[in-house]
């Protein structure tokens, strides 16, 4: 489990050892078994401490995401659950914060697009038009 690595795009895979993860005791009803084990999971991966983050890469997350990636996960009464959950958590922020946002190419409306629209507001106006009272 150790050795094996998370893939988070299709060019960066980050190994589990990078995640560090926390148990505490979950908060909220869950009678005996809530009081007395640490189900809650605290998933934290460092940006500036990765190794296979580019320095690039780094930075883009920094800026959308802040230095440090951290999940909760207390859903699940397994704590093993609810690791797998935090961790997906982390890996899902990391996906959106490595996301590059494409500019939108302005393109003009087609002359199909043209005749549509000015045959609808043609016909909008007509069927307006038909509804006044006559002169």
């Amino acid at each position: 489990m150790a050795g094996e690595s998370i893939r988070v795009t299709r060019s960066v895979s980050i190994p589990r050892s990078e995640i560090e993860l926390r148990f505490s005791r979950s908060s909220g009803p869950g009678g005996q078994h809530a009081q007395k084990t640490e189900t809650r999971a605290e998933a934290i991966f460092d940006v500036e401490r990765s190794v296979v983050l580019t320095d690039a890469q780094k930075r883009r997350v920094i800026a959308k995401a802040g230095p440090v990636l951290r999940a909760v996960a207390q859903d699940e009464r397994s704590q093993w659950r609810n690791r797998e959950l935090a961790i997906e958590r982390v890996v899902d922020e990391l996906r959106e914060a490595l996301r590059i946002e494409r500019k939108r190419k302005r393109t003009k409306p087609s002359a199909a697009a043209k005749r549509r629209r000015l045959e609808q507001k043609r016909r909008r106006s007509e069927t307006k038009r038909l509804r006044q009272p006559p002169d």
